[in-house]
């Protein structure tokens, strides 16, 4: 049974007493999940819901992705300390466009199953505050409200009444999505049970029908820390936020303690594959089989085959040594998007070329020639990779990538990226 690989993938925490039965009896249910617009990309703390979404399409149901234009002008308190900046209509809307986009790189809009990609603005933008007293909030008592999680935590820090009344609209979107689209399940983070759940009671009450609610328990690290947080900040699913690299050392860096976990939940993997990756991470935890299946899997998934080999590509040369000369110049800067930069006269590559200690001084990646000639004589300067031989070693025009760009590595880990600006 369906439900039954879900629990076994870990997706499962509060769900409605029936869902199983449900999920059962229904081959072609409607289910949505919501996402908020709160930047113009989503991160991997929204991976999981998305992809659950996708393991329903895949399992015959039709799913519903729900961009919150409307939700979004009003702000979800569920899970936060303290009320988060109102951002204003533009930004949401531009926030919603790049959204959507990135919705339709992961469901299928094809077939009996076909996904759709819906605005809550298209009904709440045109609701009167007095039709939506009458017809919502007079099916919510404020006692029902107060005890909710997502509010009860509020309290002792405050909670506006705009952050208060988000419970009442995401109730409304679910009795949207119902009358509109026979939407019977809603999924969400372990956060969302208290909006989810005044859905279906709202729907109950107006339209004397069952629903049912499902929420995924929340993603941690091994010490129980927020998963999907780097030094550098939020993982996000778009590579301008995000690089395909610096997103693949972000799973890479699992640890074994979780590993497993992930592989179910973020992967489509099969129970023996992961069997054999559990029984690798037990026996040779240092070959690292599980974290480079895990990261190669949800790479592929989100940034495709391309954004996988560039992935691989920056992997190999930064901690394997794989020479650069051999990229292209779209591939060395997608890897070195990053990596500190200096623009050079494109006049100093010409004839024999530029002296790779001035090169070296001139990125300020030494202080001075005389330090450089002592890291070239003590094999600590590498120009692409390949080490430099000699304190007059030269670099032309032929050797930079694409006839612009070169890398200069200082010992094992520092690089720094070498702009050809200007004719020659």
């Amino acid at each position: 049974m369906f439900f039954d690989e879900l629990t076994w993938r870990g997706l499962v925490q509060d769900h409605t007493p029936e869902l199983a039965e449900h999920l059962a009896r229904q081959r072609n249910l409607t289910v949505y999940a919501g996402f908020d617009p709160t930047a113009p990309s989503l991160h991997v703390g929204n991976l999981l819901p998305l992809i659950t979404l996708v393991r329903f399409q895949r399992a015959g149901h039709r799913p519903l992705a729900l961009a919150g234009g409307g939700t979004g002008l009003i702000g979800d308190p569920s899970g936060k300390a303290d009320e988060r900046p109102l951002l204003d209509a533009d930004t949401i809307t531009a926030n919603v466009v790049a959204i959507e986009r990135l919705l339709t790189q992961f469901l299928d809009f094809s077939g009996t199953n076909a996904a759709r990609i819906v605005n809550n603005l298209d009904w709440l933008g045109d609701v009167r505050l007095l039709s939506f007293l009458r017809e919502t909030g007079k099916h919510f008592s404020i006692n029902m409200m107060l005890g909710k999680e997502s509010v009860r935590r509020r309290l002792e820090t405050g909670i506006s009444y705009t952050e208060f009344s988000y419970m009442l609209l995401q109730a409304r979107d679910y009795l949207e999505l119902y009358d509109r689209y026979n939407c019977t399940l809603q999924i969400g983070g372990s956060d969302q049970w208290g909006n989810i759940t005044a859905g279906i009671e709202l729907i109950r009450r107006v339209r004397g029908c069952a629903v049912h609610g499902l929420t995924i328990p929340l993603v941690t690290k091994a010490d129980g820390s927020k998963f999907g947080k780097t030094e550098q900040g939020a993982v996000w699913l778009t590579a301008d936020r995000t690089s395909p690299y610096e997103f693949y050392q972000f799973w890479f860096n699992t640890e074994d303690a979780v590993v497993i976990r992930y592989l179910k939940a973020f992967t489509f993997l099969t129970p023996e594959a992961i069997a054999a990756l559990e029984a690798a991470v037990a026996t040779a935890p240092e070959t690292r089989e599980a974290q480079r299946t895990l990261a190669t899997t949800v790479t592929e998934f989100v940034h495709g085959s391309d954004g996988l080999r560039t992935a691989l590509a920056a992997t190999d040369i930064l901690f394997g040594g794989k020479p650069i000369a051999d990229l292209d110049a779209a591939t060395l800067l997608a890897i070195f998007q990053d990596t500190p930069s200096t623009e050079v006269s494109a006049a100093l590559f010409a004839g024999a070329g530029a002296l790779l200690t001035d090169l070296a001084t001139a990125t300020k990646l030494v202080g001075s020639k005389s330090e450089a000639r002592r890291l070239i004589e003590g094999g600590g300067l590498y120009f692409n990779n390949r080490r430099v031989e000699s304190v007059y070693s030269r670099v032309t025009r032929e050797q930079l990538i694409g006839g612009q760009y070169g890398v200069l590595r200082k010992g094992a880990r520092t690089y720094h990226l070498i702009r050809s600006v200007g004719t020659v």
